[in-house]
Formats: structure tokens, C-alpha cells, sequence
């Protein structure tokens, strides 16, 4: 017993330490995206890394949404016309902005209102959260994009 408490302990310490390492890269890299509400260090890890360091990669807000899988896809049949999330794009990228949408639904008032307002329009819960999905990207490329003639500081692990 003495054995397993002292692997849980090392391995407790350990992730602390990357939790550390990986708030302190994300600061230094784009320091106002913590700022915002639900998105943490992990998230924010896993956007940056899912655009890589090229920033002519991404053009607009509309690829980002792409490469997160957030972008909207026809689903419509004769009757009704509804739109459904891309199946592809990274999938990394698209369980952050699930995280983020997931805390901001508990947590912002802003978002809890949205989700009543588009409940009461008789959406699902299920479209409502795709629509997240895609207004958080949108805010989040504004941030991930860097200024112009702006170098990436490098990593000091």
C-alpha cells in the first residue's frame, strides 16, 4: 500500500509540473487567451498546437473552423433544413472548443441565457452546442492569429 501511495504522489507531482509547463508556454505564446472564460491551459494547448506555427496556414476565421471541425454542413432533407458539424478537422481542436462550450454552459451567464432563448426556439441541445462550437471559434481566432510581424518565442523546456 505504502508503494502504490507513493507512485499516486510522484504521479500527482508530475502532472502538476506539466500543468505548469503548459500554462507558462500558452502565456508566453498568446498570454490573452486564459483570459477568457473557459478556456484553460489545455484547451488552449490544443488549439495552438492544432494550427501550427505557420500563421499563413489558417487565412480566416472560417478555416479555423474547418481545421476544428466547427464549420456547418447542409443536413437537410425535403422538408426541413438544418446544418450539422463537419465530421472532419482535427479532433484535438474540436474536444477543446467541446470543453470550452461545456464550461461556459455551467459557468457564463451569457451562455446560459443563449441556451434558454434558442431552447425556447425549439432548437436541440445538440444544435445549440455545434452553434457554440462555431461562435467560440470565431472568438477564439482572434486570438490565436498572430499580430502582424510578430515571431513566435521559442520554447524553453
Amino acid at each position: 500500500m505504502r508503494l502504490l501511495a507513493r507512485r499516486i504522489q510522484h504521479l500527482s507531482d508530475e502532472v502538476k509540473e506539466l500543468n505548469r509547463r503548459t500554462t507558462r508556454a500558452v502565456r508566453s505564446c498568446r498570454p490573452q487567451m486564459l483570459d477568457l472564460v473557459g478556456v484553460g491551459p489545455d484547451s488552449a494547448a490544443a488549439l495552438l498546437i492544432a494550427t501550427g506555427d505557420d500563421p499563413d496556414r489558417i487565412t480566416d476565421e472560417a478555416s479555423f473552423a474547418a481545421l476544428c471541425g466547427v464549420s456547418p454542413v447542409e443536413q437537410s432533407s425535403g422538408k426541413t433544413h438544418r446544418r450539422r458539424l463537419n465530421r472532419g478537422g482535427n479532433r484535438q481542436a474540436n474536444a477543446a472548443l467541446y470543453r470550452i462550450v461545456m464550461t461556459r454552459i455551467r459557468w457564463d451567464e451569457r451562455t446560459q441565457a443563449y441556451l434558454q432563448r434558442r431552447t425556447a426556439e425549439g432548437m436541440s441541445k445538440r444544435e445549440i452546442i455545434r452553434c457554440l462550437k462555431r461562435y467560440v471559434a470565431r472568438e477564439l481566432y482572434r486570438h490565436i492569429q498572430p499580430p502582424a510581424n510578430s515571431v513566435l518565442p521559442l520554447d524553453e523546456t
